[in-house]
C-alpha cells in the first residue's frame, strides 16, 4: 500500500462491526434502521448495509438521492427541506423510487399540489429541541393547516413526524444527552398521541447518532436514521457515544518537516482534508486530530500527548513529546484520527482499505 499524499483510510472490519452494533439496535427495538448515508455516500459501503438487511435509507439532498437511486436503493427520504425549485428532479425520482419529503409549510403543500406528477410520502419536520428548522410541536394548528392541505389528494402520503436532535452534539456529557434524548420522545410521544386516531399507521423518525448509540429506550418511535456511526470520530468518542476502537476512518499523512526546538512535526494534510472542525482537551486547547501508528492491518491507539494543534489549506502541525517525536521521520506516513468523520469524507473522496481496496465517494 502506497501513499504519498493524504489518502483516507477505512478499517473495514470496524465499520462493518458499527454497522451490525446499530442493526441489531434496531431489531431488538422493534424499529426500521434507515440509516442516514450522507455520511460515507459509498455505493460499496451502501452494500455492506444491505448485508444487514436495510433497504430503506436518508441522504441529504436531491442529487445524494438520484445518486443511490441509480444504483438502487428504492425506499429513500431526503431529510432536508423541500426546495420547490427542484420540482423537475423530484418528480423524475418519484417516478421510479418510493421517495419521502421532508415538509416544513402549508405553501410547499401547495406548491406540490399544483405540480408533483408523481406520488411521494411526506413527513412534516418537528422542531423539538435543535432550532434549526421545523414546527414546533404545540404548534397543533400549523399542523392541522399542513394535514388537511393533503387530505384527499391522491400523489400525497403522510408518512409521520421527523425529527432530528442535533443538539445533542453540543450536549457535552451522556447526563445531558440523556436529557435531550428523554425529552424529544416526550414531546413525539405527545405528538404521535394526539394524531395517532387519524392517522394510525403514522412513523415517528428520529436520527442523531448520539442518541441513538447510547440510549436504549425508545418509545413511541418507529425509526432511526443516524449516519455518523458508520465511522464514528473524536467527536462521538468524546461525547461517549463510541469507543475510541469503534473510529472506522483515519488520514494517512506524509510527513514534510520536523522542528525539534519547538516539537513540531508538519504534515501534507491540512483543512481542505479535515475541515476546521476541533474538539478540546482537559486543558483547553484545541485538538484537530489525534495521532496513530499506522500497521500492516490497522492503526494503534492514539500516542498519549501527540496531536495535531492546528491547521492550515495544506498544512497540519502536530505538537509531540519527546518519546513520540523521535520515533518519526521525514518522509514516514502518519496517521490521524479525524474529529468530524462525515466533512473529513466528503472533502477526502474515495476511501483506501488494508486490503488495498479503493472504495468510491458519490462525486
Amino acid at each position: 500500500m502506497k501513499i504519498t499524499k493524504p489518502t483516507l483510510l477505512l478499517d473495514k472490519s470496524k465499520c462493518l462491526n458499527n454497522i451490525k452494533i446499530m442493526a441489531e439496535k434496531a431489531t431488538k427495538n422493534n424499529l426500521l434502521l434507515r440509516p442516514h448515508f450522507k455520511t460515507h455516500q459509498s455505493i460499496e459501503i451502501g452494500k455492506w448495509f444491505s448485508d444487514f438487511g436495510i433497504n430503506s435509507i436518508t441522504v441529504a439532498s436531491v442529487s445524494m438521492a438520484e445518486y443511490f437511486a441509480q444504483h438502487g436503493w428504492k425506499d429513500i427520504t431526503i431529510a432536508f427541506p423541500f426546495n420547490k425549485l427542484e420540482i423537475d428532479e423530484i418528480n423524475e425520482l418519484a417516478s421510479s423510487i418510493e421517495l419521502n419529503l421532508l415538509i416544513l409549510s402549508v405553501e410547499s403543500i401547495n406548491f406540490l399540489k399544483k405540480n408533483l406528477k408523481h406520488k411521494v410520502g411526506i413527513f412534516i419536520k418537528i422542531d423539538a429541541g435543535y432550532h434549526r428548522t421545523g414546527i414546533l410541536p404545540e404548534n397543533i394548528d400549523i399542523l392541522d393547516e399542513i394535514l388537511t392541505g393533503i387530505l384527499n389528494f391522491d400523489l400525497i402520503e403522510f408518512k409521520g413526524f421527523l425529527t432530528h436532535s442535533g443538539h445533542t452534539y453540543t450536549a457535552g456529557s451522556i447526563d445531558k444527552i440523556t436529557a435531550i434524548h428523554n425529552d424529544c420522545l416526550h414531546k413525539m410521544q405527545k405528538l404521535k398521541l394526539h394524531y395517532f386516531k387519524t392517522f394510525p399507521n403514522l412513523i415517528v423518525s428520529i436520527g442523531d447518532t448520539p442518541s441513538c448509540s447510547l440510549m436504549d429506550n425508545f418509545d413511541g418511535i418507529d425509526e432511526i436514521r443516524p449516519g455518523n456511526f458508520v465511522f464514528y470520530d473524536l467527536m462521538q468518542n468524546q461525547f461517549g457515544s463510541c469507543a475510541i476502537d469503534q473510529i472506522a476512518l483515519c488520514v494517512a499523512c506524509p510527513i514534510v518537516a520536523k522542528y525539534k526546538e519547538r516539537n513540531k512535526i508538519i504534515v501534507y494534510g491540512g483543512v481542505v482534508h479535515f475541515s476546521k472542525e476541533y474538539i478540546l482537551n482537559e486543558e483547553g486547547e484545541r485538538l484537530f486530530g489525534l495521532i496513530i501508528e499506522l500497521g500492516n492491518k490497522g492503526w494503534s491507539s492514539p500516542l498519549e500527548g501527540m496531536y495535531v494543534s492546528s491547521l492550515s489549506q495544506e498544512h497540519g502541525i502536530i505538537k509531540a513529546p519527546d518519546e513520540h517525536f523521535e520515533k518519526f521521520k521525514v518522509g514516514d506516513v502518519i496517521g490521524i484520527l479525524p474529529v468530524h468523520a462525515c466533512l473529513t469524507a466528503n472533502l477526502m473522496g474515495s476511501y483506501l482499505t488494508f486490503a488495498n481496496e479503493v472504495i468510491d465517494h458519490m462525486p
